[in-house]
């Protein structure tokens, strides 16, 4: 068990492994020691060979699939906008709140957001994952119009409307990376 890693120190009182963008991640307190990183690596180590070769097929897919052309990308926005709202307007009354305007963008790095102003935002290649990943996030961001956090009062909301929200989060981020690895790069025109 021979992995390259990187340390990130801070003021955190525990060890934590991380992978991201297919790199070993350890997140650690100041004062730990070589000894406990080595000790947390050796405990995890079925952990993290199990998420580095996730993090490989996964890398080895996205090179396979070829990037989304500019006229998929403003295919799928306009099917967002058709699909997004009709989801928006289903589950604004169940969570029993109002909200602004709703935007479909092409964004490398949120699935959506909610402003201070209930203005909505969704990532069209939402139209790419199941039906139930789409409910999942627009569930998520019209709880916010409840509460501007992420406490357990605001996944006990969501959950209360979406009882499988975890298992559909956890789709999206083991899948999620595939999909924003199809978005053209950033010079071309998006939508």
């Amino acid at each position: 068990m021979n992995w390259t890693y990187e340390i990130l120190r801070s003021s955190r009182r525990t060890l934590a492994l991380e992978i991201r963008d297919g790199r070993l991640l350890v997140r650690a307190p100041r004062r730990a020691t070589q000894a406990e990183i080595e000790a947390l690596l050796e405990k995890h180590g079925a952990w993290i060979e199990k998420h580095l070769q996730r993090a490989e097929a996964q890398r080895a897919a996205a090179e396979a699939l070829a990037p989304l052309t500019v006229e998929e990308l403003r295919a799928l926005a306009e099917r967002a906008l058709q699909v997004i709202p009709e989801r928006v307007r289903y589950y604004a009354p169940k969570i029993g709140v109002t909200y602004g305007r709703i935007t479909i963008r092409a964004q490398r790095t949120k699935w959506g957001s909610c402003s201070a102003q209930g203005n909505l935002n969704f990532n069209c290649l939402l139209m790419l994952a199941p039906p139930e990943v789409l409910d999942s996030i627009v569930v998520h961001e019209l709880c916010h119009r409840r509460e501007m956090n992420h406490s357990e009062r605001f996944y006990a909301e969501v959950l209360r409307v979406f009882p499988d929200y975890r298992k559909w989060n956890k789709w999206l981020k083991e899948n999620g990376p595939l999909l924003m690895q199809r978005l053209p790069k950033p010079e071309a025109n998006m939508p």
